[in-house]
């Protein structure tokens, strides 16, 4: 079964692991937005809405894996529901499943541990820092209507899980 699979949580939650891990198992095509962001980024690509491009590019590639028969996830922040609306048009438009996968952090110190072990380890490409992932959790929208909540600091190991709410499956 094809699916469109949107992770979505704010910076350091560990959205981007849980979403390469699953992605194995299934198997899907990851499509992290920040990649799109930080490449358009190194060739100074420069747009009045900063990321908004980097969503468009990522659901035109989307759009190619699925109507080619692949399950795509999607992983990003997803902060607003502009951002969010665009992967339930899509998924109508081809007819497939949408399952949002909402990835969280349920403790905050290590929450920012893994924020700022990220942040030292990279070349500060794009990678926000404490500070910045704190006003990204200030935009951030509640999430309305079905979906997963996966707590990455509670689970311990929330792959399967996972990949069963993706295929339609019941553990």
């Amino acid at each position: 079964m094809v699916v469109l699979a949107v992770f979505a949580g704010l910076p350091g939650v560990g959205k981007s692991t849980l979403a390469e891990q699953v992605g194995r198992v299934l198997p899907a095509a990851v499509l992290p937005v920040d990649t799109v962001d930080f490449t358009m980024a190194a060739y100074d690509v420069t747009e009045a809405r900063p990321g908004y491009a980097a969503y468009g590019v990522v659901a035109a590639l989307a759009e190619v894996q699925l109507r080619m028969g692949h399950s795509v996830i999607i992983d990003a922040v997803h902060p607003v529901k502009a951002a969010r609306q665009q992967w339930v048009e899509l998924a109508e438009r081809l007819d497939v499943p949408l399952r949002v996968v909402e990835v969280v952090c349920g403790d905050d110190a290590e929450h920012r541990r893994r924020v700022e072990a990220r942040y030292a380890a990279r070349a500060h490409d794009g990678i926000p820092g404490w500070v910045r992932v704190l006003e990204r959790q200030a935009e951030y929208e509640p999430y309305l209507g079905p979906r997963l909540v996966v707590d990455t600091f509670l689970a311990d190991d929330p792959v399967g899980p996972v990949v069963d709410y993706l295929s339609l499956r019941t553990s």
